[in-house]
């Protein structure tokens, strides 16, 4: 009989936030007690824990075991708590060494037969371990926390092998994976014509600029965004790890991110507004935050639910997701780039000169103003994307493939860091006009744009990123009239 606590760890977004797993063994009636603010499945680990501690060749105590995870306040969720308890308990009745626990913290579900499996948020509970200077026991199959640098691992397949005292620290290894080709055998040179929509999805790429794409049904709109992976440069040693921290959360597969593949998120159109920003018990990220330092692409945007839709406006602007619950306030990261494809009109023929479109008047005003004045505003390119001719399709010239669009992204990117001023789409105020190194001649065609649009002051603002980016493109140190002209070309697109 006696009392042990080892350190573990509950999710609040995508942070870990130590807990400590206390556990008395005590004379009493046998009884299995788990309070503090636990969820339903770390109540259920009392029955994993029983029988994986049988299995593992344990003794269950016959006694009064009580386990409190402290500190009270903060709600626990999830499987991860079996193994601290377990622990716990072992070392309580001394059928393990007191030396097990010390200096460690400790996460994994138990299976029944005493097996260790990984639960969602391994790298979190990785990296506060790390940050904790404790040492991390939790199942060999992690192999992503396992390979954290700076962190002591112990990796355990069974229960039972805790008899031979702690198993020995994983060797750091290398948290990267190695790159594979984005988008699998996907390449803009296998498309036809739309060369101008290539041109605005490059420009897109290279700046971080949120794009929709307008155009009848089968014009290529789907196609051409699929392609956009493949010119993306490969995240940064900080962004892997970022993005690789989303998606341990969300119970995903982080070698992709790890990797440096930017993601690339396409989330059916039926989506929820939890589904797109994060929430649910407990809350978790949404695909908008799925999609941090990558591309989140809506298909049929206009299908969306228009709370959907609205609930994408703070994180265009902020990049970041604010969810306000009971228990407090929670941040998930939010970062992309959006890419929205579009139909004009219900039936898809507005404006098609070779099909009639039979939408009456109202219908297709409704339905072009679904995006909604406020995130169209947030929309700094909109491209016309119409149906090629047959003949080009079939007798296709050459076109600039995904190698070459990508290096000019990659050169641009190469010249928005060398400005030391951030990425060019968070530009804003003076340090936007120090990148932009207007001319007299520019800010009168500006000036006169943004009258003549009524454009508000982030339209303002937004302009002037895609303008410099396009500058960039085309080697040039200072935004002049003629990007400005090509930006308010695009911008202009789609407008009946």
């Amino acid at each position: 009989m006696g009392q042990c606590t080892v350190s573990t760890y509950t999710l609040s977004g995508v942070q870990a936030i130590e807990v400590d797993a206390e556990v008395d063994v005590g004379a009493g009636l046998p009884t299995f007690a788990i309070v503090g603010l636990a969820d339903l499945a770390v109540q259920e680990a009392r029955e994993r824990v029983r029988s994986a501690v049988r299995a593992a060749g344990y003794d269950v105590p016959n006694a009064r075991v009580v386990v409190n995870l402290a500190p009270g306040p903060v709600r626990k969720h999830g499987t991860g708590f079996d193994l601290p308890i377990a622990l716990g308990m072992l070392t309580a009745t001394k059928q393990l060494p007191q030396e097990v626990a010390r200096r460690c913290a400790a996460i994994g579900e138990l299976s029944l037969d005493g097996s260790v499996r990984p639960v969602a948020g391994m790298l979190a509970y990785a990296l506060a371990a790390r940050d904790a200077g404790l040492a991390l026991i939790g199942p060999a199959s992690a192999e992503p926390a396992a390979d954290l640098e700076g962190l002591e691992y112990h990796p355990l397949r069974q229960l039972s092998e805790l008899r031979g005292g702690l198993p020995s620290a994983r060797a750091h290894s290398n948290c990267q994976r190695a790159a594979s080709p984005a988008g699998g055998l996907l390449d803009f040179g296998e498309v036809a014509g739309h060369e101008l929509a290539k041109r605005a999805l490059t420009i897109a790429a290279a700046g971080g600029h949120n794009v929709l794409m307008v155009g009848p049904p089968g014009s290529g709109k789907t196609m051409l965004a699929r392609r956009l992976p493949t010119i993306l440069p490969e995240l940064s040693d900080t962004e892997r790890l970022q993005t690789a921290l989303i998606h341990s959360v969300a119970g995903l597969d982080e070698t992709a991110a790890l990797a440096g593949v930017r993601p690339f998120r396409a989330p059916h159109h039926s989506a929820s507004i939890a589904g797109l920003v994060g929430g649910g018990s407990p809350p978790r990220p949404g695909e908008a935050s799925l999609a941090h330092n990558g591309v989140l692409f809506l298909d049929e945007m206009p299908e969306f639910g228009p709370a959907a839709l609205q609930a994408l406006r703070q994180p265009l602007e902020d990049g970041t997701i604010t969810l306000v619950r009971a228990e407090g306030r929670l941040r998930f990261p939010a970062r992309f780039a959006l890419v929205g494809a579009s139909n004009p009109c219900p039936c898809g023929f507005f404006g098609d000169p070779q099909r009639r479109c039979g939408c009456p008047a109202a219908v297709v005003a409704r339905y072009q103003g679904r995006i909604g004045g406020p995130l169209m505003d947030r929309i700094d390119l909109v491209i016309d994307v119409s149906r090629v001719d047959p003949a080009v399709i079939l007798r296709p010239t050459p076109g600039d493939d995904s190698a070459s669009m990508r290096a000019q992204v990659a050169a641009v990117r190469g010249l928005a860091a060398r400005r030391d001023l951030g990425p060019t789409a968070q530009l804003s105020g003076g340090a936007l006009l120090q990148a932009c190194g207007l001319t007299s001649d520019s800010r009168r065609a500006l000036e006169r744009v943004a009258r003549t649009q009524h454009l508000s002051g982030r339209g303002v603002t937004r302009l002037l990123r895609v303008a410099r980016t396009v500058a960039d493109l085309e080697g040039s140190s200072a935004v002049a009239a003629e990007h400005i002209a090509e930006v308010v070309g695009f911008r202009a697109k789609g407008e009946r």
